[in-house]
Parts: C-alpha cells; structure tokens; sequence
C-alpha cells in the first residue's frame, strides 16, 4: 500500500522515522518543516508490518505543467523498519513499482536525492538505477578509544590539539540565547568572508528553533579563549552518528586552529553519550581538496558518499535542458541540468568553516 505524508501530518511523519531502524537528523519532520526549497512529503511504501519511507521535496517547474523531486541538504535518502539488507526481495520490487506508478501520476520528471553514508540504501536504490558517486568523506570511529583515535591524527592536527589546550581552550556547551546569539554572529561573519550567496545567512530563529527542536538531540558546542567565544559548532546526535551541521570560527583566531581542538573535544563527548561514528563530512563540492585534507588529518575511516539522479521523463527532461541553452554532453555536475544556471554555485558551504 503507498500513500502520502505531508508537513502538516507532523505526527504521522515523526512516527515512521521513529519506527525505522536507522535514521539521520536529515529524515526528521522539523528538519524538513524549515526547508524552503519544496514542498516536503514523505512517501510510504507499507506491506504487513513492514515499510519503506522516503522524505522528498516536490518543485514545481515554471513554465510547465510538471514537476520534479529534490531532497534536504545533507544526507538522507529512504528508510525503513528493516536494515535494507535485511528486506525482502519482493517489497523492495514493489516499492519501485509504485514509486515509479507515483511519479508517472503526478508528472515529476526527475528525482535527485542525497544518499546518507552509513546506511545501505543503494539495495534499494540500485533498482532503478542513476546512483551517482559523488566522492568520499570523513568519520571518526568512536567505538575505540581515544588514544587509538589520536594515533590516526596527522602530525600536525595533533600539534594544533594539544597547543589549544597549552592555550586555555576550553569547550562549553549551551542552549542559552546569548550563546546561540555570539555563535549566530561568528556564523554569519564566515558566511560574509567566503561570498556565501544570501539563501545560506540563516536567520536568528533557525538557530534556535533548531537548537531546542523536541525531535532530535541537537547542541550547540561553543570553544572559549579567556572567557570569549572564537569557535563553535551545532551537532546533532542520532542512531549512533553525530552529524557537524554548523560550524564557525572567528577570523581573528583562524590560524589557531580552535576548531581542531573542537573537533577532539566533541569526539570525546560522543563516547559519553554513546555514539559510534562522528562524520565529518567530505570537501568543497565534496572534491577532495585542501579542506577535504584537513578533515583527513583526523581519521583514515573514508565514506562513499552518493547521490541518486533519475529521470523519469526522458524527453520532456532533454527539452527543458534545450530550453536553458544548455548543452547535455556538458561538464556541470549538477542534477537536474536544467535547473543547474540558477542553482551552479549553491555547493556544500556548510562543511568550510574550519
């Protein structure tokens, strides 16, 4: 049996995530609630007891009587009460039948969802092929000790590590308006140095709504210098795996390399409150460039990080790539082509502030 959820079913929404075995912060009802690139829906796919939910943004396409499926920044891709190792041959069958009956229905030319790391959604998502290597990011294994962690530090990042505390770094963790104000600030003054384009200055009250959601554990872990903030970040704690949403370091303190230090700090915590896995995150565009490097001086544990990019209407899809005078043999990594000219330099800034 399919059938829809939408944003205003917040209760029906948070109950299928809840009741699948593995989920991110990415699948949840608020996290969607504050995205404004779509309409946020989950799809269900149910037989028996068991289910498969995947979250999806519907846009409409100007111009035209279709539209096409995006997902959230981030990763999060389809779920299920079952490890999708664990599925059953047939449901995952009929999954992609009705899923593909769905968008035939209701004209979504095109689907582009963000694949999470950790779980192995390409057995479901293989079925109907277009999964995209995107590249590799960075975790660290919390289930050994610290000491084995540090051992995997590059030379350097260890340097910068124990300098901090040499420094009188500490970290602190709060809910406090004030705090989330100063990290806001610090926030928003990274976003100006690197030329982020006006969609990612969040407003004050994300900050906080996301801070003190009921839905997920989210913190806001903020580095202290002589009772001054210089560095700070908003993770989120669930089934195992921390996710480092956020984070910022003021420009004056950049070159000590505070975040470093924030980084083995929050590692610390994570085993304290039972988690396995700390990820980091990939490069700039997910290249593996000099930020993807400097994530790479933590940990040896490497992600394939995946994005599913399938065209449900072929022709109406080429068309509408002719329309934007775009060349479909092109170069652009982007899905779907024909929206990549207003969308071209909205890459993953949320993984640059170091």
């Amino acid at each position: 049996m399919m059938k829809l959820i939408s944003i205003l079913n917040k209760e029906q929404w948070i109950a299928y995530v809840k009741g699948s075995v593995e989920h991110d912060f990415y699948h949840t009802w608020h996290y969607h609630s504050m995205d404004e690139g779509g309409d946020p829906f989950l799809f269900i796919y149910e037989e028996g007891k068991d289910y498969i939910a995947f979250p999806l943004l519907k846009r409409e396409i100007s111009g035209s009587q279709f539209s096409d499926l995006g997902s959230v920044y981030g990763y999060p891709g389809p779920i299920s009460n079952r490890k999708f190792e664990d599925l059953d041959e047939a449901l995952m069958d009929n999954f992609k039948e009705s899923f593909l009956d769905f968008l035939e229905r209701e004209r979504n030319i095109s689907v582009f969802s963000r694949l999470n790391p950790f779980f192995n959604q390409n057995l479901l998502i293989e079925r109907f092929g277009g999964i995209h290597k995107n590249g590799r990011t960075v975790a660290i294994d919390l289930t050994t000790t610290i000491e084995e962690q540090r051992k995997k530090y590059r030379r350097t990042t260890l340097h910068n590590v124990k300098k901090a505390r040499d420094y009188g770094y500490i970290l602190k963790e709060s809910k406090n308006l004030e705090d989330i104000d100063l990290f806001f600030d610090i926030y928003t003054e990274n976003m100006t140095r690197i030329g982020a384009k006006e969609q990612y200055f969040f407003s004050k009250k994300y900050f906080v709504d996301l801070i003190h959601n009921d839905e997920f554990d989210c913190r806001l872990l903020l580095v202290y210098f002589n009772n001054k903030v210089i560095s700070g970040s908003i993770i989120t704690c669930t089934c195992g795996i921390i996710q480092s949403h956020l984070v910022a370091t003021s420009s004056k303190f950049l070159s000590t390399s505070p975040a470093k230090f924030l980084i083995d700090e929050i590692s610390i915590l994570g085993r304290k409150l039972g988690m396995k896995y700390y990820h980091l995150g990939g490069g700039y565009c997910f290249k593996e460039d000099t930020l993807f490097k400097w994530k790479r001086g933590f940990s040896d544990l490497l992600l394939e990080y995946e994005s599913w990019r399938y065209v449900t209407n072929h022709s109406v899809y080429h068309s509408l790539v002719n329309e934007q005078g775009i060349d479909k043999d092109s170069n652009i990594d982007f899905f779907p082509l024909y929206r990549a000219l207003a969308n071209i330099l909205t890459c993953g800034y949320f993984q640059m502030m170091i």
